[in-house]
């Protein structure tokens, strides 16, 4: 079959395909990212590229509008490679700067929950699940003649209290190490949890090195994946890194990711994707990070990773089959796992790295919310608390120090910027802030990078919304008042707003906010309400009865909370006692990695947790409907709300 050479702009790279390959299929190959919503299905229209030599076949512009059409716009998962072609990649549709970070905004930084690492010191728990043990051995003689193995085992029980075991691997070294600085060595121990049962000698090395043990903590998500590496003898972060999850080439949502894994090699593709962008954030990290002595780290030194990933991020990272997740009974393979090796994982770690996986609850309730609610404290309180990390699915869990329940409800993708006509993940040049002149209803709005605006990314459309309904632009079912201004007109999808002029942007076209993008929102908030008044009413409890509410995510961290209120997405309790974790997965992974103590209270936190199936539940159909309006259909559960907004727009001229 001919090849043809397709070449990427503005990075220049190019790679060769067979003919009619789509255009998205070259993009992979080329290890390029282009937004593909709903994995190359060719219905999302987010994908948009523009060919800028030579031709394709197919029905590149389906689903485009006029004016993309118009510009020459080609959708690249239904644009067939039939020649030589160089294409262009606009700034809309690939991967942009920003939206890694997972820093709290400084605006949300007066209500942050701060990980207490000196209040884990106090309480006697901060002891990592790796540690490192110097042992000065008596050489053999000829009336101490016992085997190298046992000499060590002994040695650790005697000087140490540690009662462990050595793997083949250990033993391949152990000869020479012993020998090598006169049976001085150090031995890293895989520590049993709570120090019941037997340790793993991970690793030996000669002479004394217990200064240098270091680890590895990972959030992997469906849009992002973070990592730290930290000293585990201090607590010290050292580096981070972050990039997107190249897996989002294959569609943004983990049911795209279950069906190309059932594909033929779609999970060992799925699982290689994750597992090289994990091993390049360990290189960035390794490479930049400055131990207190000054000596630059070797792989060698990393002992222990500890990774938590929502139910299908796990799955693909074990390179389990996540089939039967999205089928009901929706089942996952495992919800607790092993400690593993990190180089069975396919990660360029050492043989002696263990691996952490944290559990899961359900099929989507994964081990991201129980890393989540650990890092936040949630499980420890006496306070009757709702923590929700909001994305694609919110997860919601509400409970205390003595119960726990929680639930994921399909928010769809709206706050992550999919679904919205003009949505985009919070990067440069995405809508974040807004406000309006009351008097002339014209909007300020404010981008990330402040660059030109090329689109609304979750925060911003949160607020949007919010503010136009309570300045009585929007009506409670979220349509648009039919007043006479030049930024309110009919559209392809109802009435819309017009938020940037095609003159202001970044983009070929006005950035508008329609009826359809406000009925899509209103879905989503609808089901995280529901969500919650649905599993508190599970446990005999009502909205009124929660004393904090802990907001996690990536999306999370940016919420509004004014605007969250205004638009019924969260229960009306004082924004005094609303909280912001960050990454909360990222955190609990991190003190996993610092304390043996909570990998106990992991295990008691998820045995005693209660998921609720949402699906199976009749009342959730009831509070949905219930919700599908700004703020409620009962306004008494948002009386504050109510006191701000204007009924009609006022209108000056």
């Amino acid at each position: 079959m001919a090849e043809y050479t397709v070449t990427f702009l503005p990075s220049g790279r190019k790679v060769n395909v067979k003919a009619k390959i789509p255009v998205l299929e070259a993009a992979r190959q080329a290890g390029l990212h282009l937004n593909a919503s709903c994995g190359g299905a060719g219905v999302c229209g987010k994908c948009r590229v523009l060919v800028e030599q030579g031709t394709v076949e197919g029905e590149g512009q389906k689903h485009l509008s006029a004016q993309d059409r118009v510009a020459g716009y080609q959708q690249a998962c239904l644009a067939l490679v039939h020649e030589d072609i160089t294409v262009r990649i606009p700034e809309s549709s690939g991967e942009k700067q920003g939206g890694l970070s997972t820093e709290i905004p400084a605006r949300h930084r007066a209500r942050m929950h701060i990980f207490d690492m000196e209040g884990l010191r106090q309480e006697g728990i901060f002891y990592p699940p790796v540690e490192k043990l110097c042992l000065q051995l008596p050489p053999p003689t000829a009336h101490d003649n016992r085997a190298d193995g046992t000499r060590l085992i002994q040695a650790l029980a005697d000087q140490c209290q540690r009662h462990c075991s050595a793997a083949l691997p250990v033993l391949r070294k152990l000869r020479r190490a012993l020998r090598q600085e006169d049976f001085l060595v150090t031995a890293t121990i895989e520590v049993p949890v709570e120090n019941e049962g037997e340790g793993k000698i991970l690793n030996i090395q000669p002479g004394s090195w217990c200064h240098r043990n270091f680890a590895l903590a990972f959030d992997i998500g469906t849009t992002t994946v973070h990592g730290i590496l930290f000293d585990l003898n201090t607590g010290k972060v050292l580096a981070r890194a972050s990039c997107y999850n190249p897996q989002m080439s294959y569609g943004e949502d983990v049911i795209s990711r279950i069906v190309q894994a059932e594909k033929v090699g779609g999970l060992a593709l799925m699982h290689r994707v994750i597992t090289e962008a994990m091993n390049t954030c360990i290189e960035q990290m390794r490479a930049k990070a400055q131990p207190n002595d000054g000596v630059a780290m070797e792989l060698e030194e990393i002992n222990s990773i500890t990774i938590a990933a929502n139910t299908t991020m796990t799955h693909l990272v074990l390179e389990l089959e996540p089939d039967t997740i999205r089928r009901s009974p929706y089942v996952p393979v495992a919800n607790f796992f092993p400690s593993i090796r990190a180089k069975d994982l396919g990660l360029q770690l050492k043989e002696h790295c263990a691996a952490f996986i944290y559990p899961s609850i359900s099929s989507y309730v994964g081990g991201d919310i129980v890393a989540g609610i650990m890092g936040s404290g949630m499980y420890r309180t006496e306070l009757l608390t709702l923590f929700i990390d909001v994305g694609t699915n919110a997860e919601i869990v509400i409970g205390n120090r003595e119960w726990l329940a929680c639930a994921a409800c399909s928010a769809g993708p709206a706050f992550e910027g999919g679904g919205i006509t003009h949505g985009m993940r919070a990067v440069e040049g995405a809508i974040s802030d807004f406000s309006i002149n009351p008097e002339t209803l014209e909007p300020m709005n404010v981008t990330e990078g402040r660059k030109p605006p090329l689109g609304i990314c979750g925060s911003g459309l949160l607020v949007m919304v919010a503010t136009l309904f309570e300045h009585g632009i929007l009506n409670p079912n979220g349509t648009f008042h039919r007043i006479d201004h030049p930024r309110l007109r009919p559209g392809r999808s109802g009435w819309e707003y017009v938020v940037v002029w095609q003159h202001e942007s970044g983009t070929q076209h006005d950035i508008v906010l329609n009826e359809v993008d406000i009925e899509n929102f209103i879905r989503a908030k609808a089901a995280i309400f529901a969500g919650i008044t649905t599993v508190l009413e599970e446990v005999g409890l009502r909205v009124d009865d929660l004393e904090q509410i802990i907001l996690a995510g990536g999306f999370g961290s940016f919420i509004d909370i004014d605007s969250a209120l205004a638009v019924g997405l969260l229960p009306n309790l004082d924004p005094d006692k609303i909280l912001y974790v960050g990454n909360g997965s990222l955190m609990g992974a991190w003190m996993n990695g610092l304390s043996n103590h909570i990998r106990k209270d992991i295990t008691s936190a998820v045995r005693r947790m209660t998921n609720f199936e949402l699906s199976e539940l009749p009342n959730f159909t009831d509070h949905y409907m219930a919700s599908m309006f700004l703020p409620h259909t009962d306004l008494s559960l948002f009386p504050q709300a109510q006191k701000k907004r204007t009924d009609k727009p006022i209108l000056r001229r």
